[in-house]
């Protein structure tokens, strides 16, 4: 099964109670995981780490409050759906437009007054892109999305250096989530293929939300560029769609609250994340705070299948 998104009045019943999409949540986007990781900091080996990242998602938040997405650019949000349906805001076939560029400059602004920005590293990332002009921006963005979705890059495409482009896509993942959050649709599931990419810009997930309470028990990938996270039944590889056993595996007990779920069938893994042992989970937060599994899981050769967006894989 595949998941369309549909106009609102077009929204399937689906099995029970279970959204094929959630879209994320327009009001205080980052407010909560960025509370998140400055309580996972306190005692931790990444703190530093952990803490800059704060830093960061807070000054993506009061980003967000800052620029909204413009109503003219949200109102243009139902025609594209009615054009295509599957992934509507596919990152290699939405047109950027120029309010994703102010977000970055706003953003780069509150970064550079942030102290644990002040670093020699991070210093000259900012620089960098504050000194570029835009089309310069917009050629490292394309070649930043078509990394990320497994494409070949063009003969003349340069990929940004790795601290330019971890401030990039905190822009663009900005941007993508704004649009998601307007989107006026509903998902529907339709029988295909390609499960493990957002069906709303077609990107690699960051990991897997297992719900408790009434919905104890259902999964839902969050996608690593816009953030909204789509239904997938648990019986399968997040990854390939391999309904073969999946094995768990955790740094705990058998009812730790993060366990890495890893398939045979493509030799990849993808972190999970139960709702059930631990109601204050932030995916994100908690996947940068628990980069030990992802180290024992390298150490079995396994490829992680998703992407944290405050921390890119090396991609030169």
């Amino acid at each position: 099964m595949s998941i369309h998104l549909v106009p609102e009045a077009e929204r399937s019943p689906g099995v029970g109670h279970i959204a094929a999409v959630q879209l994320p949540a327009a009001k205080l986007p980052y407010a909560r995981r960025a509370s998140r990781l400055q309580h996972l900091a306190q005692g931790h080996a990444m703190a530093e780490y952990l803490l800059w990242a704060a830093e960061l998602a807070g000054a993506q938040q009061a980003t967000a409050e800052a620029l909204p997405l413009p109503e003219q650019e949200a109102a243009g949000l139902g025609a594209a759906l009615q054009q295509r349906t599957q992934a509507p805001l596919h990152s290699a076939l939405w047109p950027r437009s120029a309010h994703w560029l102010a977000l970055l400059d706003e953003l780069l602004s509150r970064m550079a007054q942030q102290p644990r920005m002040q670093t020699p590293a991070i210093g000259q990332a900012l620089a960098r892109l504050q000194q570029a002009d835009a089309a310069q921006r917009e050629a490292w963005a394309d070649a930043l999305l078509k990394a990320l979705r497994s494409e070949a890059l063009a003969d003349d495409a340069v990929l940004p250096e790795a601290g330019v482009a971890q401030l990039l896509w905190s822009a663009l993942s900005l941007y993508w989530r704004q649009l998601a959050s307007q989107l006026p649709a509903a998902g529907r599931a339709e029988p295909g293929e390609q499960r493990h990419l957002c069906p709303v810009c077609g990107h690699v997930p960051t990991g897997s939300l297992v719900l408790g309470g009434a919905q104890a028990g259902v999964r839902y990938l969050q996608c690593s560029l816009c953030e909204c996270q789509w239904h997938v039944v648990r019986s399968k590889c997040s990854n390939c769609d391999s309904t073969h056993a999946l094995d768990y595996w955790c740094l705990e007990d058998e009812k730790a609250p993060i366990k890495a779920e890893s398939c045979n069938e493509c030799q990849t893994y993808l972190k999970a994340f139960y709702q059930q042992a631990d109601h204050q989970l932030e995916m994100v937060a908690d996947d940068l705070a628990s980069l030990a599994l992802d180290a024992e899981m390298e150490e079995k050769e396994l490829a992680r299948s998703g992407i944290n967006p405050l921390m890119l894989p090396l991609l030169a």
